[in-house]
């Protein structure tokens, strides 16, 4: 039997509040901030993203689109982890001049939230990343760069442990071409996020992003990919059902990034 509006609306806003309280109990122990979405948290060492550690996330392929879903994807991590913790903000490190702000907002992550900081060379955004991680009272550190050392992202990930924070890198792809996951790397997970061709609506109009994400690697689990419903007003994903239990496919663009 199909649920009444009024009855669908509470089951929703219940849902919302246990995986307040689950994100809340994760950032307070330390442990792991699940995407409250059980196909993907079973699968995922932890049950979740460990919080103190550092998670790199690039496109799937030299492409704006995927770039902004990549932007927000992470946007969504981080507006999740802002609201587990109350009155702590998000650390930014931007790479280039081009976040698209309301397009964050979308997804979760208001002006509110955040603390920009334009330092555009690797160098200073690890820099920056790694002084934020280390002062233990943000809740998440992002920082966008295109290329990371192995030594780099160790000492991203220790200062991610001393800090109890959680450290998010945006791989961004270059006029080298070069692939921005190629290096190895200390993160505990590498993601590549690609778009995909939109929810249909049954009216004219353009219906929810879906994304094909892929966890390239973790450590002490297995990498597997999904497609996904792009990240709502809280920050949250949704498997999209079609292919819930169906082999993944993606295809589609995005217009700019994090306008999504």
């Amino acid at each position: 039997m199909p649920l009444t509006a009024p009855r669908a609306d509470r089951l929703s806003a219940l849902r919302a509040e246990v995986r307040a309280i689950e994100a809340a109990r994760a950032a307070d122990n330390g442990g792991a901030l699940p995407f409250g979405i059980d196909a993907i948290d079973r699968r995922l060492a932890g049950g979740g993203l460990a919080m103190a550690a550092l998670h790199e996330v690039a496109g799937a392929r030299p492409d704006p689109c995927d770039d902004a879903a990549a932007t927000l994807f992470l946007a969504g991590i981080a507006a999740r982890l802002a609201a587990a913790r109350t009155g702590s903000n998000i650390l930014w490190a931007l790479g280039r001049r081009d976040l698209f702000a309301p397009g964050l907002a979308r997804a979760g992550l208001g002006p509110d939230r955040l603390i920009y900081a334009e330092v555009m060379r690797d160098e200073d955004v690890l820099a920056v990343m790694e002084e934020g991680l280390r002062h233990g009272r943000l809740a998440a550190v992002i920082g966008e760069v295109g290329r990371a050392t192995m030594g780099a992202t160790r000492r991203l990930q220790l200062a991610a442990e001393e800090g109890g924070t959680m450290a998010l890198m945006l791989k961004r792809w270059r006029r080298s071409g070069e692939d921005p996951l190629a290096m190895p790397s200390a993160a505990v997970t590498r993601w590549r996020i690609a778009s995909a061709s939109s929810a249909p609506l049954p009216a004219a109009g353009v219906g929810r992003a879906r994304w094909h994400t892929i966890l390239a690697r973790q450590r002490g689990g297995e990498p597997f990919k999904w497609m996904m419903e792009a990240c709502d007003a809280e920050g949250r994903l949704a498997l999209f059902a079609e292919f819930e239990h169906g082999p993944d496919q993606s295809d589609g663009r995005e217009k700019r990034r994090a306008a999504a």
